[in-house]
């Protein structure tokens, strides 16, 4: 018989859901979600292909006012961008072809950008929870019975202490 891991105390979850009508209000939800955000916080993103990930991140990259077009890390896996003034730098990751989970995502040495840089993650779930114990979850669904195929549920959970006082609710503003 396995010895039982002892469970994480962590806060509960701070959950918000919020309706996306567009690709443009993805990214204004992107850039909404910029002002919270400060150094060391990780975000992981969930949702199928052409479900909006990398649009919410290009609008976080332009409320965080970073370097570069923000643009999907497929091929290169990461891709830092530099922040223009005084914010955090924006490391983007596409777990997406990393199939060893945390020993790859080792290799990139994240754990050393993410006291100064907003680490956002696409396809993370499995790969990079240990990380931190404080992480935004991002899960973007294509609404049920939509047929312009453009609006999304977008739920967001923050998770550990980092999150429990944030206001999530206030990004569908």
């Amino acid at each position: 018989m396995e010895a039982m891991e002892a469970p994480h105390h962590q806060a509960p979850a701070n959950t918000a859901a919020i309706t996306v009508n567009s690709p443009e209000q993805m990214g204004e939800l992107g850039r909404r979600l910029a002002k919270i955000l400060r150094p060391g916080d990780l975000v992981m993103l969930t949702g199928e292909l052409g479900a909006g990930k990398t649009t919410l991140t290009r609008g976080l990259g332009e409320g965080l006012g970073v370097r570069g077009a923000v643009t999907s890390p497929t091929f290169v896996i990461a891709r830092v961008h530099p922040p223009l003034g005084a914010g955090p730098a924006l490391v983007h990751v596409d777990a997406y072809r990393l199939g060893g989970g945390l020993d790859e995502m080792e290799d990139l040495d994240l754990d050393v950008s993410l006291p100064d840089s907003v680490i956002v993650v696409e396809w993370g779930d499995g790969k990079v929870e240990e990380l931190s114990d404080d992480r935004l979850h991002v899960v973007i669904d294509r609404a049920v019975g939509d047929t312009a195929d453009e609006v999304r549920e977008v739920t967001l959970r923050g998770l550990g202490a980092r999150w429990t006082e944030a206001d999530l609710a206030a990004l569908s503003a």
